[in-house]
């Protein structure tokens, strides 16, 4: 125990002091109480400790693959749990950087269409598939968009669930669940500010602040945290590449006694990005001259803000029962005024731009959370159980000019004149929708032996969607039921290692549930379900941590339009894919570690046929439109000196299509990052962070028409940051 902890165990307030009674009062129930209740500290606003920079954390408990709070060696899945502090002393600044150089088999096919927050993983892409979550709370995706969190400064840690995950957060997660975890409320005082510039006019601030609040003796009952970060940046783009953003997040902690919390937290984004849809593709390359240059209109505009609110509530009204509930209300507000679409004329040499579209986005989302663990035993063997249920309520307003037939515009590769936006094309209220959802979920896991456990877990969603057409009136309404079930076992041979086998299904929604259109309402929610083994564990006294894996997803009820009827879908498709996947962290001399992780996978559309010029096509065989099928992420750190750390880290991508036909590529490529640090007081620090080492042109996301690659947007440049980081 440490002094801290037993300074709190006399003062009689610390949660953790009644886990450590209960242990002596209930010796038999002794490891399920730390599994769940050594949890609950952190998440009350306890001084929680910080991950370790680099690392599995295997050992570190989390309730994203599971509600019981296991770690990651005691959860048959495949689960990531990057530090925030990892993130920002690599140099990541966004959610996307973080996961996807960090975390095993993660890309990006970011774009100002999607939030930029749009990820693949196990063969499958897209938000309707890679579900998000902040603080462990879902997000409706609306028209395929989400916009928060964004910013790693107030992340605590970011928790990557691979595969089906329906049976924990419901439909939308056949891929996987990204959950990010902000920074919680301490009694400990803690202080920090970074200052960062660089190139391309970037300037970067941010604070963090948190401890206890009021006087001596109630020091441990009310604690608080403040992080507050603001970005902004020329860009590389010209015209409108500049972005700029702020993110907020401050909570406050309440603690009337040692085993009741309440937590009340708001979050606030806003983003004004780069302007930017995508560079065209000339003779199928990007030519130096252009590589640069943006097509965009003149006044131009995206802004997204978003405002979270929550209040928390944990109870533990004795050593094997923890209630816990989350109300929370999260809003919303989205513009765009973007032309974006552009593909090069070989005729004319021009550049065509097409849509010229005007959306805003209205989004409410309140609900409430509410779930009981009861630890005991089953048949004479230890047991933990958890039920609860989720309701939400989500309305959702879209405003657009779909009606607008604008005609298309050229101009010059270089040299050109972007223009206006034209005045009689702007958007008009379209559509709203109300959808209710109600869920329940339980899930078990009983100790067989010393050395084997049994997890299993089920959920139900029952999801109304009601849709309105704002400009004739019309309406509809439809109910969905979506099921999601796993089980599986996990064996350790050793108190150090796993092996773990697990089934699991799920349901992913025909598009953004909560802005369904009527004419796709009729179809049946995709479902899937996986096979995976893999085993983990710690080496050489914890110097060594491994995970290995092997699954296979199959994906049914694909849309495909009916032979012969272009203008009519039918529900018959399928998509699978089959993979194996690895990480490692490793200390393997003084001074040296190396992180990294391999990802390979063979995806496939198993069935699926579209009409083209009135010819039925099938894509079976192909792959799946962005996914990669070979993802890896490498990270070298030296501690030169004791005050001088060197880390270069590569990250390699295979290739991918943008089109059904596997005719329209995006190349492989290969990134390198770097950053040395100098430690010039205990208590500040000086970076020196490079981005794109050797300067490489590749796409993040692209388009294609007719099998024909019309557009890339590219990934960041090489650039050059320097931040100051202090603390006190």
């Amino acid at each position: 125990m440490s002094p801290s902890t037993h300074r709190s165990c006399l003062g009689g307030r610390a949660p953790l002091c009644g886990v450590l009674l209960a242990l002596l009062a209930s010796p038999a129930a002794a490891q399920e109480a730390v599994t769940l209740d050594e949890l609950s500290v952190a998440g009350a606003g306890g001084d929680p400790g910080r991950l370790p920079p680099n690392g599995l954390n295997l050992r570190t408990r989390d309730r994203t693959a599971s509600r019981l709070g296991l770690t990651p060696l005691e959860t048959p899945a495949s689960l990531d749990i990057v530090s925030g502090e990892t993130a920002r002393l690599r140099g990541q600044d966004t959610i996307a950087e973080a996961v996807t150089q960090d975390a095993t088999g993660i890309t990006t096919i970011a774009a100002p269409g999607n939030g930029n927050g749009a990820f693949t993983s196990r063969g499958f892409a897209g938000p309707n598939s890679i579900q998000q979550l902040y603080d462990g709370t879902r997000f409706y995706v609306g028209a395929n968009t989400v916009t928060f969190p964004f910013d790693t400064w107030n992340v605590e840690r970011i928790e990557v669930l691979r595969g089906p995950s329906s049976v924990l957060y419901g439909d939308g997660a056949i891929g996987g669940v990204i959950n990010v975890v902000p920074k919680r409320p301490v009694f400990v005082p803690i202080n920090a500010a970074r200052a960062v510039i660089g190139t391309d006019g970037v300037a970067r601030l941010a604070l963090d602040s948190g401890g206890p609040l009021g006087q001596a003796e109630y020091g441990d009952t009310f604690a608080y945290r403040l992080n507050v970060s603001s970005n902004r940046a020329d860009g590389w783009m010209r015209p409108k590449g500049d972005f700029r953003n702020l993110a907020v997040s401050a909570a406050l902690l309440f603690r009337p006694s040692a085993d009741l919390a309440f937590t009340l937290s708001h979050d606030l984004g806003y983003q004004e990005p780069a302007r930017y849809w995508g560079t065209p593709l000339v003779e199928g390359r990007i030519p130096d001259l252009i590589r640069f240059n943006n097509y965009n209109v003149r006044d131009a505009k995206i802004t997204w803000a978003d405002n979270w609110t929550q209040l928390k509530t944990e109870w533990s009204p004795s050593a094997d029962i923890t209630i816990r509930n989350t109300a929370y209300r999260l809003t919303s507000r989205r513009h765009w005024l973007d032309v974006e679409q552009y593909s090069y004329n070989r005729g004319t040499g021009l550049v065509d731009r097409g849509d010229y579209l005007e959306i805003y986005h209205s989004q409410e989302q309140v609900g409430d959370r509410l779930d009981a663990t009861v630890r005991g035993s089953l048949f004479g063997l230890p047991n933990q159980f958890v039920a609860g249920f989720d309701v939400n309520h989500i309305d959702f307003r879209h405003t657009n000019n779909f009606y607008f037939d604008a005609p298309t515009t050229s101009v010059p590769l270089t040299g050109y004149d972007p223009g206006l936006f034209p005045q009689n094309g702007r958007a008009r209220p379209a559509y709203a929708t109300q959808t209710s959802q109600a869920s329940v979920f339980a899930e078990d896991r009983v100790i067989l032996s010393d050395k084997l456990s049994f997890l299993t877990g089920v959920r139900l969603d029952v999801p109304t969607l009601n849709r309105e057409d704002l400009q004739t009136g019309s309406r509809f309404e439809k109910t969905y039921r979506a099921l999601g079930y796993r089980f599986g076992l996990v064996y350790n041979p050793t108190p150090d290692s796993a092996l773990y086998a697990q089934y699991s299904f799920a349901t992913d929604p025909v598009n953004s549930l909560i802005t369904l259109s009527q004419s796709l309402a009729g179809f049946k929610l995709a479902t899937g379900d996986q096979v995976e083994i893999g085993a983990k564990g710690l080496a050489f006294d914890g110097a060594l941590e491994w995970t290995v894996a092997g699954y296979r997803i199959v994906k049914d009820n694909l849309i495909s339009a009916i032979p012969g009827q272009p203008t009519l879908s039918t529900q018959v498709g399928s998509q699978s894919s089959q993979g194996f996947e690895l990480a490692l962290g490793w200390r393997f001399a003084p001074g040296w570690r190396l992180d990294g992780n391999l990802a390979l996978l063979h995806a496939q559309y198993d069935r699926f046929d579209q009409t083209v010029n009135g010819a039925t096509v099938s894509y079976a065989g192909n792959q799946p439109i962005d996914v990669p099928e070979r993802v890896a992420n490498l990270w070298l750190t030296w501690d030169v000196t004791r005050d001088w750390t060197a880390r270069v880290g590569l990250q390699n991508v295979g290739q991918v299509y943008s089109d059904f036909g596997n005719t329209a590529r995006r190349p492989a490529y290969n990134l390198v990052n770097a950053v040395l640090d100098h430690q010039v007081t205990a208590d500040s620090r000086l970076s020196v962070r490079v981005y794109n080492l050797f300067d490489k042109v590749y796409a993040i996301s692209g388009n294609a028409v007719n099998g024909v690659g019309t557009n890339w947007l590219l990934g960041r440049p090489r650039s050059v940051e320097v931040a100051y980081t202090v603390t006190w």
